[in-house]
Formats: structure tokens, C-alpha cells, sequence
């Protein structure tokens, strides 16, 4: 059978209602209190309201600090209530489609899982995953069954992809020339630097006799990374003195008109800031502008790919939930 409702506005308004119920408490106390009353009925499992607040309460205080206004947050609390929701809906009706398929999961691969968890999770603590269960609520035996589904919804979905070809370099062209903008970037340095720092009996004449020999031991071709480990020890020096990729915007302006002046491979003349020195070299620099498609190939044939599976899921979940029997409630 086969039961179409829509989703009763009225459950997402009390949500809110009580979100906002109370200004003065703090974030976790603006999840409604709700009880164990039924928000949905999927395929005979029972989806209660305490359910969706267990799982909203962990994002409210993001989605307050996300929002712009009262109004906002209400959005964003309806949506991502109507996502969880759904989401809970899906996973139930992916495990019924599995197990009417005959589909069963060997204990001993949820055991490996259990056990997995309370390694990687609790550094193998297992007084502090079972307090951790204590307070969500949860079983042992819950808990496994949680895992038995997540292994379940992980293999279906597999299953279920479409078969990704190999993906045409006419296509990834085409959507490089109709998605150009995407691949813009600002002026970016693989930035290195030593910084020495006048603290204690350390004085900036000190420090400037320092600087004054590393710039001698650089122009005499001694790598800057040893360098770094030998005088960039310092509490903002980092190892190798190397601090990655960073944009103009990311720098004080007094280092980014050096960083960005130099050429590939150069280093500076010491920068006096406060009573501070910085040495900089430039690993690599990539100015602003449209990155070529030779560099961003991967990154579109890995987002195509992406769609292809997203698409591919998504259509397979249409055709579960024409199927299954799902009823809301107040």
C-alpha cells in the first residue's frame, strides 16, 4: 500500500514555537521538548519527535550563528528539520528494500564495527562509550543496530550508483568554458619564512645580526629550509618554516607587498615588524586570475562524477519511496 501525505506544516511550527520559546535559556534548551510523540510512520517503524530533537540539538548553535535574524534562523531550523527527517525516512526504507532483497549483514562484521567505534571514538575506553550511550539514550544492542543500518545504507547505496564511464575531456571542457567564474583565484604564495622575535635577553640588534647571516647563508645557496629548523624555532615560526599556501588577504600588508614582489625561489631582505624580523621565500606564486583548465581538470572531472552519483542515487530513492509507505504526523 502506498500512502502519499504532505508533511504537516503545523509539526515544523511547533519546532519553532518552542525554539524560540524561551530567549534567555541556553542554546540546547532551545530544542522543543517534545516527549516521544510520533512524527512519522515508515514502512511500520516509528520515527518519534524526540528522535528529530536528538538530532537537531548538536546544530542549533551553529544555525544561530549562521542566521542573520530571528526570521532566518526560523528557516534554517525548518529546513534542516525537514532534511533530518527525511533523511531518517530514507535510511528505513533502504534497510526494508535490503532486507526484502534477503540482504543480511554477518554479526561478526557488525562486532568489527562495534568495536572499531569504541577504538577510534573512545581510544578504546569503553567505560566513556558506555557513558556515552547512556547519555543519547541508547542500548548496547541500539547501538549495533544503528551500525547494522549504517552498514546496510552504505552497501545499498553503493549498489546503487550508476556505473561512472570514463568521463569525456569534451565534456570537462564544456564545463569549464560554461563555469569559468568558478575558477577564479586571487593572487596566492606558497609561502616560507623564519621569524625572529626580540624577547627576554634577546635584543632587535641581536636579532638583526641573526637575520643579517641567514640572508648571507641564503645568497650563498644554503637551502631556507635549513635554515628554518636551524633559527626558526621560535612560538610562530613553524616547521621547515613553511606555511603552505596563503592569499594576499591572508598577510599583513607589510609582508604580502614583500611576499608577492618576489620571484619563484627568492627570499626577502629582513622585514622589521615591531620587535619582530621576517626572512620570506617564495616556493611558488600563481597570480590572480582564471586558473588554466590543465590545473583544474581533475577538480571537474571529480565534481562530474560527483553529479553523476548524486543524480544516480537520488533517482533510485524516488523510485523506494513511490513504493513505500510513510505517513506524518502532528
Amino acid at each position: 500500500m502506498i500512502l502519499k501525505l504532505f508533511i504537516s506544516t503545523a509539526f515544523f511550527c511547533v519546532l519553532l514555537a518552542q525554539l524560540n520559546a524561551n530567549s534567555t535559556v541556553k542554546e540546547s534548551d532551545f530544542i522543543p521538548q517534545l516527549g516521544n510523540g510520533i512524527a512519522a510512520i515508515v514502512e511500520g517503524e516509528i520515527i518519534t519527535f524526540e528522535d528529530l530533537r536528538t538530532s537537531i540539538d548538536p546544530l542549533v548553535s551553529k544555525l544561530r550563528l549562521q542566521a542573520k535574524n530571528e526570521s532566518d534562523f526560523k528557516k534554517l531550523i525548518d529546513q534542516v528539520s525537514k532534511d533530518i527527517l527525511q533523511n531518517k525516512i530514507d535510511r528505513i526504507i533502504i534497510v526494508k528494500s535490503a532486507e526484502k532483497e534477503g540482504l543480511q549483514i554477518p554479526s561478526s562484521y557488525i562486532n568489527q564495527e562495534y568495536e572499531s567505534v569504541i577504538e577510534q571514538q573512545f581510544e578504546g575506553n569503553r567505560s566513556q562509550f558506555l557513558a556515552y550511550l547512556k547519555l543519547i539514550g541508547k542500548t548496547q544492542e541500539d547501538f549495533r543496530n544503528d551500525l547494522r543500518m549504517d552498514i546496510i545504507v552504505r552497501y545499498m547505496r553503493g549498489q546503487n550508483q550508476k556505473n561512472q564511464a570514463e568521463i569525456s575531456p569534451e565534456k570537462i571542457e564544456r564545463f569549464y568554458i560554461e563555469n569559468k567564474l568558478q575558477f577564479y583565484q586571487s593572487d596566492a604564495i606558497h609561502l616560507k619564512q623564519i621569524i625572529l622575535t626580540a624577547e627576554g635577553e634577546t635584543s632587535i640588534d641581536d636579532i638583526k645580526q641573526i637575520a643579517g647571516k641567514i640572508v648571507n647563508e641564503l645568497e650563498k645557496g644554503v637551502p631556507f629550509q635549513a635554515l628554518a629548523k636551524t633559527y626558526g624555532k621560535g612560538t610562530y615560526n613553524k616547521p621547515n618554516g613553511d606555511w603552505g599556501w596563503v592569499k594576499r588577504d591572508d598577510l599583513r600588508s607589510e609582508i604580502s607587498n614583500v611576499a608577492f614582489a618576489l620571484t619563484e625561489k627568492t627570499h626577502s631582505q629582513p622585514v622589521l615588524l615591531g620587535n619582530s624580523i621576517f626572512i620570506l621565500y617564495a616556493e611558488a606564486i600563481e597570480r590572480e586570475g582564471i586558473q588554466p583548465i590543465s590545473k583544474v581538470r581533475d577538480v571537474i572531472e571529480n565534481r562530474l562524477r560527483q553529479e553523476i552519483t548524486r543524480e544516480s542515487i537520488e533517482n533510485w530513492l524516488i523510485e523506494l519511496r513511490k513504493e513505500a509507505y510513510v505517513r506524518y504526523f502532528m
